[in-house]
């Protein structure tokens, strides 16, 4: 088991997205030791999710689901404008 560092919860959807191009770079150009690649890889999962995370988060502020009197989804509208 690694040590792995934590991604910063703080850390931008832009700079965490750089970072995880850098880390496949270095991966696929097949220069990295076995350890190295591992703990890479292992890094470049952590900011994966955090990416995800983050788009997540983006789009519930950015919209949220109208759901009909039926209780069935009839669109999406702005989220904090009714």
């Amino acid at each position: 088991m690694t040590d792995a560092a934590p991604i910063p919860a703080d850390l931008s959807f832009e700079d965490a997205l750089q970072r995880l191009e850098g880390i496949v770079s270095r991966l696929e150009s097949g220069q990295a030791p076995l350890e190295e690649s591992i703990a890479l890889y292992e890094e470049g999962a952590r900011l994966k999710a955090h990416c995800e995370n983050r788009l997540k988060a983006a789009q519930l502020r950015v919209e949220k689901i109208v759901v009909g009197p039926d209780g069935q989804a009839k669109g999406v509208e702005p989220a904090g404008f009714s």
